[in-house]
């Protein structure tokens, strides 16, 4: 079994959040980290690893220092890691992202599952797996909080989650399947696997590795959505307290509050 994670370099934004003067966010100037859920898919197909001996293999696009998470990911226990990295590739959306991430995916012969995160934290938009999978012509099952392999059969079975209760949804391989951040406990690297991690070798693909990849389909000048403003989060204020209010003087507080804003 070939199983390919698809992981993100984001913003630690306990580290602050820094713009370009383009609204697109300045990741060069930022401490980054693995996103949440993309960490959680790798734990996944780590634990398909250990049970099934599946080979894994990390990818991610992103600048050249994307290359830690990487190295991350193999010192956690992945065996292959792949970079794709291109000035061109810069200020890619979400269809842009997904147009390339396919492009790399397609270098890549014979893979059973995709895995990516459900979204990445820096962005939210929980599109990239989904499109990934639409441009290879792939099943795709979203929100995954388990996952199970029957390699005789070559499906999947996933349950996804879904308000207060999940689906059960059999695929049959290949599949892409996006990964809730809830999905696991993701291991922590070794002692050995930090050594290895090192020295192994990253390939690293730019633009010319993607032959399938078109020029209107990638980096900022390809992205459809365009970024009007951004900005850190709005700090809120303190709000207002009421004191010494009885139960009905409370309720009543509250209804005026509510009236006054045209809420109710």
């Amino acid at each position: 079994m070939k199983i390919i994670v698809c992981v993100k370099q984001v913003p630690d934004t306990a580290g602050g959040v820094k713009f370009k003067p383009d609204g697109t966010l300045d990741r060069g100037a930022m401490l980054a980290i693995m996103n949440p859920d993309d960490k959680a898919g790798l734990e996944a197909a780590l634990r398909l690893k250990d049970q099934y001996g599946a080979e894994v293999t990390v990818l991610t696009m992103g600048l050249p220092k994307a290359d830690a998470v990487l190295r991350e990911a193999l010192a956690m226990g992945a065996d292959k890691a792949i970079l794709v990295t291109d000035r061109v590739l810069g200020g890619a959306d979400t269809w842009a992202t997904s147009s390339t991430i396919a492009a790399a995916i397609r270098n890549i012969p014979d893979y059973d599952i995709i895995i990516t995160g459900r979204q990445a934290i820096d962005g939210d938009t929980a599109q990239v797996g989904p499109q990934i999978a639409e441009h290879l012509g792939l099943p795709v099952i979203s929100y995954a909080q388990d996952i199970k392999v029957d390699e005789a059969k070559k499906t999947v079975t996933v349950q996804r989650q879904y308000d207060d209760r999940y689906h059960v949804l059999t695929a049959q391989m290949p599949v892409l399947i996006t990964a809730l951040s809830e999905l696991n406990e993701p291991r922590y690297m070794t002692p050995k696997g930090i050594w290895e991690a090192c020295d192994a070798e990253v390939t690293v693909w730019g633009r010319a590795d993607l032959p399938t990849l078109q020029d209107k389909d990638m980096g900022l000048n390809g992205s459809p959505t365009k970024i009007a403003k951004a900005s850190d989060k709005v700090r809120k204020g303190a709000g207002t307290i009421y004191k010494d209010l009885d139960p009905d003087q409370g309720a009543k507080t509250i209804c005026d509050v509510l009236v006054e804003k045209h809420y109710i």
